[in-house]
């Protein structure tokens, strides 16, 4: 566990200090790599689909439905702030509700406007650590814990979606088996060696059930905006089932929000199930659209960073 500790520590403390020429010069490469990766991607799936489909999609969409889909996102949003929360508590950080809601969309814009730089997530660092002198890499293990959470979740709803799929062929005990065995191992390493981090372990995950589950209602909401949807007579579980593989994207790297790999891993499991490929493509796409709209509401924190704690105690007054 030594190796993960320094791990954590580098990477926390990068966040946090002023960087050298080969950091600024790595944030420069990185950027080119989000870009290339990212357009290169989209190149990739709109080369395979016409775009015009995809716009005639988009354009006839149902725009109630298209607003019920932003909708859900924002409410997924304000989810993942709340698990994030729970982690943050797990480690005697208690914040406000609402200073912590206002940093979480502060930290997604910074994701949106600085993919290459510090991030959402290294300013969360950074902000916390200089207001209340936490060790940086305590801050780090939250944020992280708070994405596994995340991940974990997704396997639970897939394990959920397989068995509504008659299409795939595999005895149910073997995917509940990994699921529960990967859920044992999960909390006993988290109990073992972050035993801080879960203090709040059930509630951050039942959290992390209801950001998937809103998530999931966007792709919903998108599919029954298309006239050539039929919500009871479409099966809806493998449309479902793709976007939560495609979700796994958010983990790269270098990628703008997991922009053109979330597209590009959901139009090849579209051929598995018989989606069609411009469907798949307007529900992921459309998908990643609302989730920079939603992200770019941070921007009023940009702007006027003081309202980030306008209403609230000091910061500084609060220190744990």
């Amino acid at each position: 566990m030594a190796e993960f500790e320094e791990i954590a520590e580098n990477a926390a403390e990068e966040a946090v200090e002023h960087k050298t020429w080969k950091g600024i010069l790595w944030g420069i490469i990185k950027i080119i790599l989000i870009i290339a990766v990212t357009g290169g991607l989209l190149f990739y799936v709109f080369s395979k689909v016409p775009w015009h489909d995809v716009k005639y999609r988009f354009i006839h969409a149902n725009k109630l439905w298209v607003g019920i889909a932003i909708v859900c996102y924002f409410i997924s949003m304000i989810f993942s702030s709340w698990r994030l929360l729970s982690f943050f508590k797990s480690i005697g950080l208690k914040l406000d509700y609402r200073f912590n809601l206002r940093l979480y969309f502060l930290g997604m814009c910074y994701n949106v406007l600085l993919p290459g730089g510090i991030g959402g997530d290294g300013y969360k660092i950074y902000l916390l650590h200089k207001n209340y002198k936490l060790p940086t890499k305590k801050v780090f293990w939250a944020i992280f814990f708070d994405r596994l959470s995340g991940f974990w979740a997704i396997g639970l709803i897939t394990v959920g979606l397989i068995i509504l799929i008659p299409k795939i062929n595999i005895n149910l005990v073997i995917p509940l088996g990994l699921l529960l065995v990967g859920t044992v191992v999960y909390y006993w390493v988290i109990r073992r060696f972050f035993r801080d981090y879960s203090h709040n372990f059930v509630s951050a995950h039942l959290k992390a059930v209801g950001v998937q589950s809103m998530q999931i209602f966007v792709i919903v909401s998108l599919l029954i905006a298309q006239s050539d949807y039929h919500l009871f007579q479409t099966k809806t579980a493998p449309y479902l089932l793709s976007f939560l593989i495609s979700s796994l994207a958010a983990i790269i790297p270098f990628s703008l929000g997991g922009g053109g790999v979330r597209d590009a891993i959901f139009l090849t499991a579209s051929t598995q199930f018989h989606i069609p490929k411009d469907m798949a493509v307007y529900l992921t796409f459309g998908f990643y659209i609302i989730s920079i709209v939603v992200a770019l509401l941070g921007v009023y924190y940009v702007i006027r960073p003081k309202r980030l704690k306008n209403g609230l105690p000091s910061i500084e007054s609060n220190k744990i």
